[in-house]
């Protein structure tokens, strides 16, 4: 078994250890929530900062982390330019803080590098600096989405078992269904992840959406002993292409565009789904919070 598993079983048996955590006690829950896909070239980017601009627009405090280590362009698709990113982190140069960057409406960022190979595959360290840096962060998030690479990359799963949810965004072209369907099998049999959350991008009719969730649904429950979460879908136009042209998003550009309106019933449908609490996410991302909390609480 991988690094990453071994990981995660020990930061599962210590959330054991720990019950329930901060929760009952008062403290704030930040819900982190991975973002992912089987396939390149289904808009999960677009999909990701579309989504967080809405919940930052809500008066949601929302964080940013661009997963794709080696290709970054959630900085590009929100037209930002950042100084430094994770690279500058990851090899010492610079803290966490020091990375982040503001975004629209109040919206943190933090840009990941691109055409830079070395971190495309993090050791154990560096991920362990990683949860380790977040977790000092003084700024307090109410979510936090990991806009993961394509594939199934090692990096893809570590970021995918470290969330708390995973949101799996496809299309309805065959390979796309089958690529999502791949990953969510391989997090499912290798990494025990039984939750999934599917929104289904560029749509020619909402009922579109619901057919792939229904084929998803099948196959995984004839094969798979996983829960899928329907959170909705977003239609298919042009329009979305041009705004990543312009570096906008359009929930911004045209803010009565059906686009729009089918990225808020998406942070809507989010923000009502259950937080999946069978999962260490919050263990992994601000885990010493936990620790802290019980300590002083005992």
């Amino acid at each position: 078994m991988s690094g990453t598993a071994d990981q995660a079983g020990t930061l599962r048996s210590m959330q054991d250890q720990l019950d329930v955590g901060g929760a009952e006690i008062g403290m704030p829950m930040t819900r982190v929530l991975s973002v992912t896909s089987g396939k390149g070239g289904v808009g999960k980017t677009a999909v990701v900062a579309n989504l967080a601009v809405t919940l930052a627009k809500q008066g949601k405090k929302v964080l940013i982390i661009d997963a794709d280590l080696g290709l970054a362009n959630i900085d590009v698709v929100l037209g930002l330019s950042p100084r430094y990113n994770l690279s500058h982190f990851f090899n010492g140069e610079r803290s966490l803080a020091e990375v982040m960057i503001a975004g629209p409406h109040g919206l943190k960022i933090l840009p990941a590098s691109s055409g830079v190979q070395q971190y495309t595959r993090l050791d154990a360290q560096l991920k362990m600096r990683l949860i380790e840096s977040l977790d000092a962060l003084e700024e307090q998030f109410d979510l936090v989405l990991i806009d993961t690479e394509a594939g199934i990359s090692d990096n893809v799963t570590y970021f995918n078992v470290a969330a708390q949810d995973i949101l799996v965004v496809t299309s309805p072209e065959p390979t796309a269904i089958t690529d999502a369907y791949a990953l969510m099998k391989l997090l499912s049999t290798q990494y025990h992840q039984k939750r999934f959350l599917l929104a289904v991008n560029s749509v020619r009719e909402p009922d579109e959406g619901l057919d792939v969730f229904e084929k998803l649904t099948m196959v995984s429950g004839r094969y798979l002993d996983i829960f899928l979460d329907y959170l909705g879908c977003i239609p298919f136009d042009r329009t979305m292409h041009e705004a990543v042209r312009e570096q906008q998003v359009i929930v911004d550009l045209y803010p009565d565009h059906p686009l729009t309106g089918a990225f808020a019933t998406l942070a809507e449908n989010l923000l009502e789904t259950p937080v999946n609490n069978q999962a260490q996410g919050n263990l992994q991302f601000f885990w010493k919070q936990f620790l802290g909390v019980n300590t002083e609480a005992g």
